[in-house]
């Protein structure tokens, strides 16, 4: 079994975790700030929208010599607006420009056949008009709702309210960042970024429901037993599935990077750009906050609960009561007496991580039962 695997299966098995819940609130304050910081990139530059949102013309050029530059150049001064040009791996450019009619981009598209010294045939132009843009637009809030509000009554029926709303705040922490990036690196928003987004909420929403399966099932008459709280059944159940989620998401971006760097990067593919960004910064969000910010509130929500209130206080009790057998054992032997309050809450939380072996008694427990 490979490293990777045996630490899976000692995950799996509770004999090593990590502190997930015990340290959210660090966890908290880093989704906070980068949540802020992309609330401020919206707010300061705005979103770089597509023509098919604003309306306007794409051409696409056939081969050509011609600099990126001279070609910007030369489509700005033939239709009078700003033109943004990329070079494409077949060595052709593509020119959008916004604001353009019918007949404009027809004078547009023979000007620029003349100055790159190309067939005007050759030079491919398609139109897009600003009411159409709008209703696309219009149509992609009008799934997002639907689809958030599907989500929050499916989760509610098949596991409870506490896991649905956990669960819509990490999908809106993860539009929020994917969309904030978009604005920070200045990435159009095409219909190819909305399905990118409308992808990664469901890739997200994936992650998040494996734990939450895991953490029902754990958390499953809680109540009847003294030795968990449920704050601890729920770090158990994302350390549990800790590797299946690390292991899903990198098997996921692997592909999506090779087309954000090499298919958009290197050959230049304008649409491969804005799904793969899209894809590429939502799988890492979501894979991100389905371990760190979905679990843990589910955890804060539950523990608000009387009963899992209750429950608390009588693991508490039972470490408490066991360390004090312990400390007379100690007084005893070693002449000093230890604080019992040295065993605080927030220490019994953070201690009980996973399951713990227990280490075999002197003699190895040979000849018990036996009759003399």
């Amino acid at each position: 079994m490979s490293r990777l695997g045996s630490l899976g299966h000692r995950l799996y098995q509770g004999e090593v975790g990590y502190d997930f819940v015990g340290k959210r609130k660090i966890w908290y304050g880093v989704s906070i700030l980068i949540t802020i910081t992309a609330i401020v990139a919206l707010a300061v530059q705005g979103l770089n929208m597509g023509i098919e949102f604003k309306g306007g013309a794409v051409l696409t050029t056939p081969k050509t010599d011609v600099s990126v530059s001279q070609v910007q150049e030369e489509a700005e001064k033939a239709s009078g607006h700003d033109a943004i040009v990329q070079e494409l791996g077949s060595g052709g450019m593509r020119i959008q420009l916004s604001g353009l009619d019918t007949d404009a981009a027809a004078d547009v598209k023979k000007d620029l056949a003349d100055a790159l010294g190309v067939q005007e045939k050759d030079i491919n132009a398609d139109l897009v008009g600003p009411s159409w843009g709008e209703q696309i637009a219009n149509k992609a809030w009008t799934g997002l709702g639907i689809f958030m509000f599907l989500v929050v009554i499916y989760l509610a029926i098949a596991f409870e309210w506490r896991m649905a709303l956990a669960a819509l705040i990490a999908l809106i922490h993860d539009i929020t960042i994917t969309v904030g990036v978009y604005a920070l690196v200045g990435f159009e928003v095409t219909p190819g970024t909305v399905i990118g987004l409308l992808t990664i909420l469901g890739y997200s929403l994936y992650d998040t429901v494996v734990v939450f399966d895991s953490l029902k099932e754990g958390s499953k008459d809680i109540t009847k037993q003294t030795r968990w709280t449920y704050s601890e059944v729920a770090n158990r159940s994302i350390n549990s599935t800790l590797v299946r989620s690390i292991n899903t998401t990198v098997v996921a971006l692997l592909p999506v990077a090779g087309l954000l760097f090499i298919g958009g990067g290197v050959l230049g593919a304008g649409m491969l750009n804005d799904i793969s960004l899209s894809l590429f910064v939502g799988l890492a969000a979501g894979a991100y906050s389905s371990i760190f910010i979905a679990t843990p509130l589910v955890a804060d929500l539950k523990e608000r609960d009387p009963q899992m209130k209750a429950l608390k206080k009588r693991v508490l009790a039972k470490r408490a009561a066991a360390a004090a057998k312990g400390e007379r054992a100690d007084e005893a032997t070693a002449g000093g007496p230890q604080d019992a309050r040295d065993v605080s809450d927030g220490d019994a939380e953070a201690a009980v991580v996973g399951q713990r072996r227990q280490t075999t008694p002197p003699g190895g427990g040979r000849g018990r039962g036996k009759r003399r």
